[in-house]
């Protein structure tokens, strides 16, 4: 049975020998895929994926999971300025509980300036608007991960 939570320390017990987990930023038309080692020390963005049918996609995350060796599910859990709940979470936590059959721990991460954070640093590079829009969906699911693993750390 898989876990599905908000809470990191439950998320932490539920895999107590750490393994490589994977970020999920998911969009209306995109997921942004990152990973990271199975110390759990570094995000890295890995690709993103254009959303077709669920069904689809979700056997192709499987795969991709399996691939990898994941152990946990890290999704971005796009909040209101004042923590509260938007239409986009609603989204991102049916995402969570759709894909829970897969067996893996699924923790929800607060993912408010993700988006707008990686946005800046590539505005920061100069990255014209197609690059960006490359780009953006992975490194957003990086820098979700890389805060999630950094929280999970904190204390350990």
């Amino acid at each position: 049975m898989s876990i599905l939570t908000a809470d990191r320390a439950v998320f932490r017990e539920a895999l107590p020998h750490g393994g490589r987990l994977i970020g999920l930023d998911v969009g209306t038309k995109t997921i942004g895929l990152a990973l990271c080692d199975a110390g759990w020390s570094i995000a890295s963005p890995a690709h993103t994926v254009s959303r077709g049918k669920f069904t689809k996609d979700k056997v192709a995350l499987a795969a991709f999971m399996e691939q990898q060796l994941v152990k946990g599910v890290v999704i971005g859990l796009p909040l209101n300025l004042d923590g509260s709940e938007s239409p986009r979470s609603q989204a991102s936590r049916a995402f969570a509980r759709n894909i829970a059959d897969l067996g893996l721990p699924i923790l929800l991460w607060d993912e408010r300036w993700s988006t707008q954070a990686v946005t800046r640093t590539l505005l920061e590079a100069d990255a014209s608007r197609a690059r960006r829009g490359e780009l953006v969906d992975k490194l957003a699911a990086s820098y979700i991960l890389q805060g999630a693993i950094d929280g999970l750390m904190a204390g350990f």
